[in-house]
């Protein structure tokens, strides 16, 4: 394996915290993630507190996101540094959520191997349920990051299966770490009972997944009507 920096990612969808917090909590301190893209975190009344309550539930702290990106956030542990954030928020259609996504320029290293900082970019974002609004929405997100030089990693909830158009844009030039590590056939939603494959962790090239999973618990069952997926990777 290539020397490099390990990190550990998580995308989930935690429901609104509508479920179990204690076993949320536990669900994500057990897998000892060093980034989460959280979707449906607080983005209303006392936001900023819910996001900070939420982040010191699962032992992290809080990156960027709540009202601003529209219930999306990032959450890191101390040993990711971020040097720089940003929202952006998606256009409003008429009767739909208005949604949209959260931006971290972080670093972790150096490796016990000597390997040198690895410097990154983390997005997290949460797809409409409309497919026309929907790909719009992933344009959007792409065009964000097309000035961004740095490996960039994007978790989402796309609200749609793999050979959806949303998926294709999002994913494109990127590397589904799903289908790299060979669990495409793993499924996500709804929890327990999966029978689809909507949430995603998508890596550039440059970027190694060592694994993907989508952990199956008794904890994670009750946390959430999704399942997390959760990667780890080697930045070079």
């Amino acid at each position: 394996m290539t020397a490099g920096n390990r990190l550990r990612v998580m995308s989930y969808n935690v429901h609104s915290q509508r479920d179990d917090l204690a076993a949320l909590a536990a669900a994500v301190r057990a897998l000892a993630p060093d980034v989460v893209l959280v979707q449906e975190a607080p983005r209303r009344f006392r936001w900023r507190h819910g996001c900070a309550a939420l982040a010191e539930r699962l032992g992290m702290v809080v990156a960027v996101g709540g009202l601003p990106a529209l219930g999306n956030l990032v959450l890191t542990t101390l040993r990711v540094r971020v040097h720089r954030t940003w929202t952006t928020r998606f256009p409003l259609t008429p009767g739909r959520h208005l949604r949209g996504a959260a931006f971290a320029e972080c670093s972790v290293g150096p490796a016990p191997d000597g390997s040198t900082v690895s410097r990154f970019v983390v997005v997290g974002s949460h797809l409409s349920l409309d497919p026309v609004e929907r790909s719009s929405q992933a344009g959007l997100l792409r065009a964000e990051l097309a000035d961004v030089e740095l490996p960039v990693i994007i978790g989402a909830d796309v609200n749609e299966r793999p050979d959806g158009a949303a998926w294709r844009t999002m994913a494109d030039g990127l590397v589904d770490t799903a289908v790299a590590a060979g669990r495409a056939d793993v499924l996500t939603f709804p929890c327990p009972t999966a029978d689809r494959r909507i949430d995603a962790i998508f890596v550039d090239p440059r970027v190694q997944v060592v694994d993907c999973q989508v952990p199956d618990t008794e904890q994670i069952r009750r946390a959430s009507d999704h399942y997390p997926v959760l990667a780890d990777l080697l930045l070079g």
